[in-house]
């Protein structure tokens, strides 16, 4: 475990975050982990945890948190702002720091714009398997296949 030193970190952070439309209630969190247990991400992906996510920015952990690949993970299902019992909008963070990411030079600005097109792609692959399960006699698991190789082909 990494020893966090909080005089090295931005006590600002999570006033800038706080202070952008949507994350107005992200430091009312108090880590009861009910974004981490109900999230789909975290349950295929150990390394992703909302509520530490949000512990790190109020910590004012603003390098690791706006630099590290986690905050591209999130879904977007809002999953976790649904049964938040402190009404963080979690998937709104998530959107919010993405933006910083960008603005403050941490990744290219063509991450975000790569990472909203491949949530497109994501969902409609969700549907196409989905339906495909449904209704397997039309099934068109090729098609769906060749959609998957080709956008893994993509550069990121």
């Amino acid at each position: 475990m990494k020893k966090i030193i909080i005089s090295e970190n931005d006590p600002n952070f999570k006033y800038d975050i706080a202070s952008q439309p949507g994350s107005e209630s992200f430091m009312r969190c108090f880590t009861c982990g009910t974004c981490t247990a109900s999230c789909p991400v975290a349950e295929v992906n150990d390394e992703y945890d909302p509520r530490k996510i949000i512990r790190m920015s109020i910590l004012g952990m603003r390098e690791e948190v706006l630099s590290s690949d986690i905050l591209w993970m999130c879904s977007r299902c809002y999953t976790c702002a649904a049964l938040c019992p402190q009404n963080v909008k979690f998937t709104d963070v998530i959107s919010i720091l993405r933006d910083m990411a960008v603005k403050e030079g941490y990744v290219q600005p063509e991450r975000l714009e790569k990472a909203r097109e491949l949530d497109k792609v994501i969902q409609g692959l969700r549907c196409r398997i989905i339906d495909n399960k449904l209704h397997p006699e039309e099934s068109n698991t090729k098609e769906i296949l060749k959609t998957v190789e080709d956008e893994l082909g993509k550069e990121w």
